[in-house]
């Protein structure tokens, strides 16, 4: 049993058991679901292999005629319940992950929605080709980086929406539809950032960048020069992709950062010398660090220091693009059975971001039981493509990894600091993203996203017997 519940960070994963089986205190006589964060594990009916679209069309059909509800899952790293719903029906999508075609010349591919972008860019590297948007890990589905619809380290792209040509859609009614600006053009930015609640993504097509060379620019900064060096040193620049960590150690806690910066490498001819593709790695002192920064606010001033070093002596280190877009992961496995470790997403316009700081700041200074272990902060364009979009307007998106225990009594604790931050962001005419656990209230949700009247609408519209269901839809759209 324990060898079961054991879970990692960035794993993605569904917890299945039969029998009487009891969870953390919780029986369950059902099989288990969970997703990346742990903190709903829930009786579902079953979970099935998608196989082939027949297979999928028939599930949904049959759904419709017994009142099964259905949720689809990927990787599972949203970690609010959006991959499941209590007594429902699981659509594993993972097994269905083809590469369809595959076109070379006109920078275009069609995979299935199961595939990852580790699939996508082993195809497409010997070509010389790069995705445009994706997250910085490669180990997510095609079809849940859409759900959520993704944004990444590339500053001329906003989010993934912007790459997308077209998708096919099997729908609650078991329809099988294509999708695209043209073609049922209403459903194009529901389904977009729709959290599978508008049917089954089966294939996708999208274009494609060419692969480059870059060369790797890192320096320190105090946190009220972010702003003017992004605007100056690289928004008007020769920059093709940024980055940045703003410090959470005590002894600069949310006021030094250090920033880096992709520009083109003058050796570009020499891209065919770099562009093996790198595979993850576990590296020893940053795991160990990062576990004692879990415990200790010693443990957070060396991994800041560790990290500060790391990344300044990258200084003008060459990489491909596709390289750059296959961020290490394994260092941050983590294995807990009383904790676990969430994500939030806060988006807050450029010419805010000093002042914004200096109000978390104050928020955070006071609240010593909460476990705040990383800030990344990226840059994403103003995009409101999608209808429920997160970037109404150019925006730093700041990614924060929190460590938390999985009780009751620990999960309103970190609810009640989140709704602080949450407050805060949207006083400074910010957001949040979608993808992660239920902490924010309604009327945050409702600030947060002002379309979501209609987008809760619209999915009535297209799923009257709200056939697709999810935790999210249950929590914010019923």
């Amino acid at each position: 049993m324990k060898k079961k519940a054991m879970a990692s960070f960035l794993i993605g994963y569904t917890l299945l058991f039969t029998g009487s089986v009891y969870w953390h205190g919780q029986q369950f006589s059902q099989p288990i679901a969970s997703d990346a964060g742990q903190l709903l594990p829930t009786a579902v009916k079953s979970i099935e292999q998608a196989e082939g679209e027949k297979q999928l069309q028939e599930m949904v059909r049959r759904a419709n005629r017994t009142g099964d509800k259905l949720s689809i899952a990927g990787m599972q790293h949203s970690q609010g319940g959006h991959t499941y719903y209590p007594g429902g029906t699981i659509i594993d999508m993972k097994k269905y992950n083809k590469i369809l075609q595959f076109d070379p010349k006109r920078q275009m591919i069609t995979v299935q929605a199961g595939a990852t972008w580790d699939d996508i860019q082993r195809r497409i590297n010997p070509y010389g080709l790069s995705v445009k948007v994706m997250q910085s890990q490669n180990i997510f589905t095609i079809g849940g980086s859409l759900s959520v619809n993704v944004h990444g380290r590339d500053i001329h792209y906003g989010s993934l929406i912007d790459t997308v040509e077209s998708f096919r859609l099997l729908t609650a009614a078991g329809e099988i539809i294509n999708v695209s600006r043209e073609e049922n053009k209403e459903l194009f930015p529901l389904v977009i950032g729709g959290y599978g609640l508008f049917g089954i993504i089966l294939d996708v097509t999208f274009s494609l960048a060419k692969d480059e060379l870059y060369e790797t620019h890192t320096r320190v900064i105090d946190y009220s020069q972010y702003s003017s060096y992004f605007q100056n040193a690289v928004n008007s620049s020769q920059v093709k992709m940024h980055l940045a960590r703003i410090s959470v150690a005590p002894d600069t806690f949310l006021r030094e950062m250090y920033v880096t910066d992709w520009t083109n490498a003058k050796d570009e001819h020499k891209l065919t010398a770099y562009n093996q593709l790198k595979e993850d790695r576990i590296i020893a002192a940053p795991k160990l660090l990062l576990g004692l920064s879990r415990y200790s606010d010693w443990g957070k001033d060396k991994f800041w220091e560790l990290q500060r070093t790391y990344m300044k002596k990258g200084n003008g280190k060459l990489e491909t693009r596709n390289n750059v877009m296959r961020s290490e992961t394994a260092f941050m496995e983590y294995e807990s059975s009383s904790r676990t470790e969430v994500l939030q997403e806060y988006f807050v316009p450029v010419s805010e971001f000093a002042d914004y700081i200096d109000d978390l700041r104050n928020v955070l200074e006071n609240e010593k039981d909460f476990n705040l272990l990383n800030i990344t902060v990226r840059y994403v364009g103003k995009d409101e493509q999608a209808v429920l979009s997160y970037a109404k307007a150019d925006m730093f998106a700041l990614v924060l990894l929190i460590n938390q225990g999985r009780s009751s009594k620990d999960m309103k604790q970190t609810e009640e600091v989140i709704r602080k931050m949450i407050d805060i962001t949207l006083q400074h005419n910010g957001s949040y993203y979608l993808p992660y656990y239920s902490y924010p209230t309604k009327d945050q949700f409702d600030t947060a996203y002002p379309h979501s009247k209609e987008f809760f609408r619209m999915k009535r519209k297209y799923d009257p017997d709200e056939r697709f269901m999810n935790f999210f839809y249950r929590e914010y759209g019923q």
